[in-house]
Formats: structure tokens, sequence, C-alpha cells
């Protein structure tokens, strides 16, 4: 999924945007042309997605679905003092973004993106919507919404879009499986919440008001936030303003109490650096919507287990660095040979149940001094180790881990959120490379 926006100059700088469920979470931007953001995880009981009925194996059977609809999706299509921050907290790794559109202001809740670009919300009046609890976004009594022209260079920032009977910018946007928005893309005031009581306004974001919208949607899900690489995302918007193509990320692992936080930082004040840190080349490709880099292999311990069987060449940008997806995704060729090298490793015997499926799992309280130390080794000599408490996740079954590594019938993995934790990783788009450095996330 991908798009293009631009934006207008921020002037002063302490930016605060709360990414929350249920409770206010403050992210400030501290320095000039600053932004820090909060995000939250969906399934947290902090929240409003948060479904209290849904059972445990509800939402871990969920969270495959939604992992594994972005491979789908991808398939679809071919192939200084400025800064921003935000925090984040890890359940199940999605997260959401607290903020308000329109003036008035309406209080809104999208699901954090980083594999899409388009920014959109339920919009009146609905053609088809799917149910949602909260008031749906209506543009009619609001003074700053403003629906972009078909001629307008802004309505072609996006591929799927058409032009209306009253030359209006009508769009078509896909997720994979079934979901899917249509509507039309307009631009609106936005609004970050902050602790000094100042609010951060940001004029004239392109958004989509969406009009139709099916698909696998939450009741509780107002939309999406799209923060993938093309310019109509909002990472591309704030990167615009602040004028530098840069932002960095620390992801609190799994399994941390919802309330502790992690930040996402944009600007020139987000660089990664330090005698620990390893970078990687970002390859370019067709869609620049993901950030694809070279997976040269992974080791278990001292044996390394390469991404291509010894018959290929491997390919250079053979998986994508994405947030949004919470466990790592390889082709089945080299999952299984990776898969096998953990068992012989591992002194335990699998756990088999039917409500596990696939996965790799063992009956153990922890992995820690009984899993091995995996490393995953990129091009350009980055080698980024892995804790078993990043590889080895809890479904909710007790006393069980499992490994959150899984096959997929693709040539393009993933490289997933759980994987990603614990590290402090910048995204510099005008070198093209991604730089990775240990860090306690908690304490960021």
């Amino acid at each position: 999924m991908a798009s293009i926006i631009h934006f207008q100059s921020i002037f002063f700088a302490v930016i605060v945007l709360i990414f929350i469920c249920l409770v206010n979470l403050p992210i400030e931007a501290t320095n000039y042309g600053a932004l820090c953001i909060d995000l939250i995880h969906r399934d947290s009981p902090n929240s409003p997605l948060y479904k209290p009925h849904e059972t445990p194996m509800e939402r871990f059977n969920n969270l495959f679905r939604r992992s594994y609809s972005r491979l789908n999706s991808l398939n679809m299509i071919s192939f200084n003092p400025n800064e921003v921050q935000s925090d984040t907290s890890s359940d199940n790794g999605h997260y959401l973004m607290k903020f308000s559109i329109g003036t008035p202001p309406q209080e809104f809740y999208g699901i954090v993106d980083t594999g899409s670009d388009l920014m959109w919300a339920q919009c009146l009046p609905c053609e088809q919507c799917y149910k949602q609890l909260n008031p749906i976004y209506n543009p009619t009594i609001l003074s700053s919404y403003k629906e972009i022209s078909c001629q307008s260079e802004q309505c072609h920032l996006l591929d799927t879009v058409s032009c209306s009977s009253q030359q209006l910018c009508n769009y078509t946007y896909g997720y994979g499986g079934s979901q899917l928005t249509k509507g039309v893309l307009a631009t609106e005031k936005i609004t970050f919440g902050s602790n000094s009581g100042n609010p951060t306004v940001l004029d004239d974001i392109v958004f989509g008001c969406g009009h139709n919208n099916t698909g696998g949607f939450n009741e509780n899900e107002m939309g999406l936030v799209g923060l993938g690489g093309r310019n109509l995302s909002l990472t591309s918007q704030i990167c615009s303003r602040l004028g530098t193509n840069k932002f960095s990320y620390c992801l609190v692992p799994f399994r941390t109490n919802p309330n502790i936080t992690s930040k996402i930082h944009f600007g020139s004040g987000s660089e990664v650096s330090g005698d620990d840190v390893v970078s990687t080349p970002i390859v370019p490709k067709d869609d620049p919507t993901y950030h694809f880099v070279t997976l040269e292999g992974i080791s278990v311990g001292n044996k390394f287990i390469p991404y291509n069987n010894s018959s290929t060449t491997l390919s250079k940008g053979n998986v994508f660095i994405d947030t949004g997806v919470p466990p790592t995704l390889l082709p089945q060729d080299f999952y299984n040979r990776l898969e096998q090298e953990v068992k012989n490793a591992i002194k335990l015997t699998p756990y088999q149940d039917s409500q596990l499926g696939i996965q790799l799992c063992y009956k153990s309280q922890t992995m820690v001094d009984i899993a091995p130390l995996l490393a995953a080794h990129f091009d350009g000599g980055a080698k980024v180790q892995l804790s078993p408490t990043s590889t080895f996740i809890p479904p909710p079954l007790d006393g069980v881990l499992c490994f959150w590594m899984l096959p997929v019938d693709a040539d393009v993995g993933i490289y997933g959120n759980f994987a990603q934790s614990n590290y402090f990783i910048g995204y510099d788009l005008d070198k093209q490379i991604v730089s990775f450095k240990p860090a306690d996330c908690t304490k960021q």
C-alpha cells in the first residue's frame, strides 16, 4: 500500500502526539521541528479496539490472519533539531494512533500500518460502512474539510484514483484479502495533544474520506494511518515538513506492561549512532511503500543457515522490514532448514496442539538457557542478535512457548516486529540505509 503527501513548514517545536486507547499517553516533540508519538497495541486492554469478549485464542488466530494478509497484498502489486518522537507499547504487535480531525476537532483512533501509505477515516454519508461504535467522521459539520479535485497534483499521488461526475478525486485502496476502502481524497486539519497544554496542529493533511469500507475491520476501528514510504503517507508528510527524510523507533518487547511505551522519532534527531550500530542497504524496488533489505541468512548458535540453498543465487531485497506484522515470515525452504536446526539445538520434545497449527512449540515456562541464540545476517555485514524472548512467544496456552518465525509460500519474506524488539532501528531514506542498535526499549 502506498501514497504521498506534501507538508508546509512547522514553526515552533514542541509537538506531542498521543497514541493510546482509553488512556492518554502523551508524546512530545523536544526540539525545533520535532514530533513525538505514542503507539498502543490494538489488543491491549488499554486500547479502544480491545474486545473484552474475544477469547485469547481468537486474538491469536486473528493475528495470524492479519500477518499473512500483508504478504497477500504485496503479491497483488508490482514489485539537527528537526526531530519527531513517538511512544509505543507492545501487545501482539499492532498499534494505534490517537489524534483529532477537523474544526471543531473530532477524536480519531486509527490503526498504524507501516506497510501502507493512505491515511483514511470512515466518513458520512456511508454507502457501505462496517459497524463503528465511536461517532463516524462527519465532514459536513467541519469548516476545515476540503475535497481534492481530480485535476490537482495531490490526486495523482495515489495510483488507484478516478474522477467523479463532480470532478472530485475518488480513490479505491485494498489491503489483501477482502479489506477495501473507497471514497474521496481530501485535506483536513489534524490536531495532536501535548503535555504542555498547547496542541500541535498540522493543516492540509491529505487523507481518504471513506464512504465504502468493507472487510475484517473491527467495530472500534475508525480507519487506518498509513506510514509507508510513498509521499502520501503520514510519515512522508511529517518528514517533508521537518526537511529531513529520517525516522527511527524502539519497540518494547512482547509481554511488556502495556503502560510502558517506546518511541518513534522523525527528523534529523532520529539518527542511530554508536560503536555497536550495524547498517544494511535499503534495496530500491518498483513499490517504495516497503523497506526492502537483503537477508543473507540466520545463524542458530554457531551454525549459519543461508537464505537460499546452494543451487540458487541470493536475491537482493528478499525481505522487507515491517512493524505492522509480528512474526517473521520466511520462504518455505529457508524456514524448513532453519526450523530443523532450531529443533536440533533444543533438547526438548516439541509440543503439539491442534489449536497451534503448524507452529514449532515447546512445553516450557521460559526458553532462556534452553533455546539457542539466533542472529539475522543482513547484507553489508549487519549481524542482529535475537534473544529467546524475541523469537519464542507464548500463545494463549499456559506454559507453552512457540517459535515465531513462520513459513510462507512466497519468494519475499517479512522481518516482523517481534524480531525488531529491543533494537533502536533507524531509517535514513536519503542514504538508503537501515541501522540497528541493541537497546532496552522499555527505558527509551
